[in-house]
C-alpha cells in the first residue's frame, strides 16, 4: 500500500506520523521496522499514528510504535508532535486536546507563542507499578526518594524507578557528556529486574533549575531527546532534593522545560514541535 505520512521532530527525536482516520494502518512489527529505518525507509525514533477516540471524552487516540517495530504507551516529545500535527492538518480547530494513550489521557495544548505543553499527569513513584522489581534490594534513601542498587558492568548503580507512563531507570552522572550511554544503555534497557524493560536516563544537574540529559530509549537506542525522559529526570531530581521547579532540560537536540509541584500534581512539558515535510511511501 501507499502510506501519506509527516516527518516531524520535537527536540531532535524524529517521528514519522500517520493519519490513520482517512487511511487504513494495519502493520507488522517488520513494516514498522522498515519505515522506521534511515536508510531504506523514512527514518524516525519512533511512529506515531492519529486514530479517533475509543472512549467518550476525549478528541483522539494516539498510539506509538518505537524503531524496533514494538508498540509503548508513551512519548512526550511525540505528544507534542501530535497536537502540532491535528492542528496543521485541520482535523481539530481545539488549541487544547485530550488524547488517549495506552497509558491514559494525555492532554497537550498548543500555546500562544507556538511552544506546546503537555499534561503528562502524574508520576508513577511505586516501585512495583513502574514496574520494577526491588525484591531482595536495600534501597537507599535520598531527600523524598528511593534510589536502588542496579549492577551493571560489573558496577553498581544507584537508581531512581518511575514511571511517566512508560518505565524509567534515571542516575545522576558528574559529565552526561562522557557517560557511558552507549554502553550502559542495552544493558539497563534489558535488565531483569525491569520486565517490561526500561529507559535509561543519564543526568548531569547544573544548578537547582537546569540540567543536561541523555536518555537511551527502550526500543529506539539513545535519541537526541526524550520527552518522557525529561519528566522522570526532574521528578527523580526534585524528589533527592537536587532541583527546583521548574526545571531547564538542556538534550542533545535541544531544551525542554519540565514544571511539577510534587505528590499527585501533574508534570508538565513544554517544548517545541515542527513539521519536516510531507511524503508517500510504498509499503
Amino acid at each position: 500500500m501507499k502510506l501519506k505520512f509527516t516527518k516531524m521532530h520535537g527536540a531532535g527525536n524524529d517521528f514519522v506520523v500517520i493519519d490513520a482516520i482517512h487511511q487504513q494502518i494495519a502493520f507488522t512489527p517488520a513494516q514498522w521496522q522498515r519505515l522506521a529505518d534511515r536508510r531504506f525507509g523514512v527514518g524516525a525514533d519512533q511512529m506515531l499514528v492519529v486514530e479517533k477516540p475509543q472512549s467518550p471524552g476525549v478528541d483522539f487516540r494516539y498510539r506509538i510504535y518505537n524503531s524496533d517495530g514494538g508498540e509503548v504507551e508513551q512519548c512526550g516529545n511525540g505528544a507534542r508532535a501530535f497536537v502540532r500535527y491535528v492542528t496543521e492538518k485541520g482535523l481539530t480547530d481545539k488549541r487544547a486536546i485530550r488524547v488517549e494513550t495506552l497509558s491514559g489521557v494525555i492532554e497537550p495544548r498548543l500555546e500562544a507563542d507556538g511552544g506546546i505543553t503537555v499534561d503528562m499527569g502524574a508520576p508513577v513513584l511505586e516501585a512495583s507499578q513502574v514496574p520494577f522489581d526491588a525484591s531482595g534490594l536495600q534501597g537507599r534513601p535520598q531527600g523524598d526518594d528511593m534510589l536502588w542498587p542496579l549492577e551493571i558492568n560489573g558496577r553498581t548503580l544507584w537508581i531512581s524507578a518511575l514511571s511517566m507512563g512508560n518505565p524509567h531507570a534515571v542516575q545522576v552522572v558528574d559529565d552526561s557528556a562522557v557517560a557511558p550511554v552507549e554502553a550502559d544503555g542495552p544493558v539497563i534497557e534489558r535488565h531483569p529486574r525491569f520486565p517490561k524493560r526500561v529507559n535509561g536516563g543519564f543526568m548531569q544537574v547544573l544548578d537547582r533549575h537546569a540540567i543536561r540529559l541523555r536518555v537511551f530509549e527502550r526500543g529506539a537506542g539513545e535519541t537526541l531527546a526524550c520527552g518522557t525522559g525529561a519528566c522522570a529526570a526532574v521528578v527523580a531530581g526534585i524528589r533527592r532534593g537536587l532541583l527546583d521547579s521548574p526545571v531547564r532540560v538542556e538534550t542533545r537536540g535541544g531544551e525542554l522545560s519540565i514544571a511539577w509541584d510534587g505528590g499527585n500534581a501533574p508534570v508538565l512539558l513544554t517544548g517545541p514541535a515542527v513539521s519536516v515535510f510531507d511524503g508517500e511511501i510504498e509499503i
